[in-house]
């Protein structure tokens, strides 16, 4: 890790937190094959109402195993950015000359203004504890674009995940049987999900925050963005409480 990204690692407080643990060769046994094809509609999507801005070089910002990455590559020049060595690792190997960087998004390690567009898809937002660490990655997003420079912000639908939550299932990948375990915290402030692996005596926890769309858009406003439009799902249909996302799509002021 680079001395910018230990220094952000360091904000976290009370040692390692679940993100720096589970995005590794666990993670790729439960979800062996996210789908390539929902990153494809995505990025077309998302080609579809930027296309007519100046956009020359895309950041990737948490892009995992490189899917949507690859995606926009075919777009435009895209740099995929990560905390997970082993999903990186993936992300090389399917896309050799590929541009990834590893880093922490609290700090980023590129200059002011380096990027046209900025995207953080499939619910990569809201890991830490403290609030203050969302407004610093938000911070950092702006610090690297140039004013009119787009940032979109793929989340979950607070509402919905509260209303049509799930407790517990069960399925099976290949020879693993992967239990599951959803809860919100008395706070009312997270969404947690214990995954058990059974066979395997190990249990990870994923834990997000359920930022309502208003809190959304105050934070984006806030970190000096002007949302522009905001979408309920990846085919461009309007934003409800019944949605299955809240994507936000925003220029920087």
């Amino acid at each position: 890790m680079s001395s910018a990204s230990t220094r952000a690692a360091g904000a976290a407080k009370g040692g390692r937190d679940w993100y720096e643990e589970w995005f590794g060769e666990d993670y790729l046994a439960v979800y062996p094959h996210r789908d390539s094809r929902e990153a494809e509609s995505v990025v077309e999507f998302l080609h579809g109402i930027l296309g007519q801005s100046k956009i020359e070089r895309v950041l990737d910002l948490a892009c995992g195993a490189g899917r949507h990455s690859r995606a926009l590559g075919r777009y435009w020049w895209t740099t995929g950015f990560d905390l997970s060595e082993t999903l990186l690792a993936v992300a090389r190997r399917e896309t050799p000359g590929g541009s990834y960087v590893r880093g922490d998004m609290r700090l980023l390690p590129f200059r002011h203004g380096a990027f046209s567009l900025v995207v953080n898809l499939f619910t990569s937002f809201g890991y830490f504890r403290e609030d203050d660490d969302h407004r610093r990655v938000l911070a950092e997003v702006a610090s690297v674009l140039p004013p009119g420079g787009h940032f979109v912000l793929d989340y979950l639908n607070a509402e919905e995940t509260v209303a049509n939550l799930k407790p517990n299932d069960e399925r099976r990948v290949n020879d693993l049987v992967i239990e599951q375990q959803r809860s919100i915290t008395p706070d009312g402030k997270f969404v947690e999900k214990k995954i058990t692996l059974r066979g395997r005596n190990k249990s990870f926890v994923e834990r997000v925050r359920l930022f309502s769309r208003s809190q959304l858009e105050s934070l984006l406003t806030d970190a000096g963005f002007a949302v522009e439009s905001v979408y309920g799902d990846y085919a461009g249909s309007d934003w409800s409480a019944a949605s299955q996302r809240t994507m936000l799509v925003s220029a920087k002021r």
